[in-house]
């Protein structure tokens, strides 16, 4: 185990407000470790003692259907919590996989309760986090009814270019390295069918690839397209 330093802390904004002793006994309690590109951290169904933060670096949280298929569900990004949901002596529910070489800081799930029970400020870090994967569900669930996959593939990469994208002069580059399966696997379709739509929109010239990045030409056209409008 490596233990977490002053360093480490200063890159998490969501603790800095709070108070200095309660800051003192995280940095005493928590550890780091390196998760390389493609690993797992843990799987659906395992046991989970411990609570991770990521300090560098993306995960991709997803489950797997009955039929073996991958279904993502979120990726998430430095200074978020990864199970924070997990409180509970519950199995995980979800399996968590490094979208690139990442750090993660950990506590024992034990540790971060006993410091939630005496400083009401760190519980609402923990509860605002929650609340955000609460609300990115329920987005979710709004785009879940029947709607063509070119529909919800155009509405994906409009999201994508909104949280990821970089202006350049042929448009916003999504700056992830999303291969077509990825993109399958966050939306719950066959490679195959996915590609199809991908290339129909390479025609329309509403997305190119550029540099293993997806360039989105007009992310304005990509919501108007999945909007009917």
């Amino acid at each position: 185990m490596i233990e977490a330093g002053d360093r480490d802390f200063n890159k998490l904004s969501m603790f800095r407000n709070i108070d200095k002793a309660t800051l003192k006994l995280l940095r005493e309690k928590a550890f780091k470790k390196k998760l390389s590109k493609g690993r797992v951290l843990f799987y659906e169904k395992d046991k989970v003692d411990k609570i991770y933060l990521i300090l560098k670096g993306k995960v991709t949280m997803y489950r797997m259907s009955e039929e073996g298929q991958k279904r993502i569900i979120y990726i998430l990004n430095d200074g978020d919590f990864i199970n924070e949901v997990t409180f509970e002596s519950l199995p995980a529910s979800v399996s968590c996989q490094a979208f690139e070489d990442s750090c993660i800081l950990y506590f024992l799930k034990s540790d971060l309760m006993e410091l939630m029970s005496g400083d009401f400020a760190l519980t609402c870090i923990i509860m605002n986090s929650m609340a955000k994967k609460i609300r990115r569900l329920y987005r979710q669930l709004k785009n879940t009814v029947p709607l063509r996959m070119d529909k919800k593939l155009a509405a994906k990469l409009w999201k994508l270019s909104r949280d990821y994208g970089v202006k350049s002069k042929e448009g916003t580059v999504i700056d992830l390295d999303i291969s077509i399966t990825y993109l399958a696997d966050m939306l719950g379709s066959t490679r195959e069918t996915v590609s199809r739509c991908v290339n129909g929109f390479k025609k329309k010239g509403m997305i190119k690839f550029q540099n293993k990045r997806i360039v989105v030409a007009d992310p304005e056209a990509l919501s108007v397209y999945f909007r009917g409008i």
